[in-house]
């Protein structure tokens, strides 16, 4: 949830009050307005012409000026013309200062505890850091508090009712805001596509590489390949050449010499030899 998205409907009952409140009465729903707990916002109710109408009494017109101090001013802008509204209580203090943050908070992230304590007239330290706390719990704003650095460092705020003559600088503003933006985002797409086509390049380039070092692996590879092959005779083989070897015919002189070197069979062993032949 947003911060102050209830704040309109906290407003409700007053805005159908002052349907019917004219002069006094008109009068005393702004102040019960401004010290009701969790409404913060007033612009509709200032609108309204019962209560516009109060400008034309000398006696109300300053109750106009007391909504709005609360719609867009700030506590110091109540120390200044104090004289010249009516006097608050002590709840209407306590808010105007709450909003009195908010605006503070529009125009800087780190507030520090110095000028707060200046600008919202708090006397100690432990009473702003309980200020900023219930202000937070109201979801006024969202921020944390350091108290090493003495300062509050703001995340995000409600916003406050546009005073008149401002919506033309704050629509400047935002128009300044969305040039910048666009100029930004359109850097950032420039920066992708040249970052795409880069990456595309590359990945090309890389591939071309890899098919180049495939072919030169393959080149080496059968070379290597060719230069180990044995150089044989067409029709012989391995196999044959080894059988050849080992069944070579004897060397004839080799053979005699094996016949000079038998002994001649003895008497005996004839005689044992016509032996075994009988029946």
């Amino acid at each position: 949830m947003e911060l102050g998205s209830n704040f309109s409907a906290k407003l409700e009952p007053f805005l159908l009050m002052s349907k019917s409140a004219k002069g006094a009465a008109a009068a005393k729903l702004v102040q019960d307005a401004t010290s009701a707990p969790g409404v913060f916002v007033f612009a509709e109710l200032l609108e309204l012409p019962n209560i516009q109408e109060l400008t034309n009494s000398e006696q109300h017109a300053p109750y106009i000026s007391l909504l709005q101090l609360f719609s867009y001013n700030t506590y110091q802008d109540y120390l200044k013309h104090k004289d010249n509204l009516p006097p608050l209580n002590q709840a209407q203090i306590t808010k105007l200062k709450y909003l009195s943050i908010v605006s503070l908070a529009a125009e800087r992230r780190i507030l520090p505890y110095s000028q707060l304590l200046e600008t919202l007239q708090m006397p100690t330290i432990r009473e702003l850091e309980d200020l900023i706390i219930d202000a937070i719990y109201l979801d006024l704003l969202r921020g944390k508090l350091d108290q090493k650095e003495q300062q509050l460092e703001v995340e995000y705020t409600m916003g406050r009712d546009v005073e008149p003559g401002k919506i033309e600088s704050i629509l400047s503003a935002l128009q300044s805001w969305a040039a910048t933006t666009s100029a930004v985002l359109s850097t950032l797409d420039q920066k992708l596509e040249y970052i795409s086509s880069h990456s595309e390049a590359v990945h090309a380039e890389n591939e071309e590489h890899e098919r180049a070092l495939a072919s030169n692996l393959k080149d080496v590879f059968d070379r290597q390949k060719d230069s180990k092959g044995p150089k044989r005779a067409p029709g012989t083989s391995s196999l044959a050449g080894g059988l050849g070897d080992s069944m070579d015919v004897d060397d004839p002189v080799a053979e005699s010499t094996k016949l000079k070197n038998r002994k001649a069979p003895t008497e005996s062993a004839i005689k044992r030899h016509g032996k075994r032949n009988r029946f």
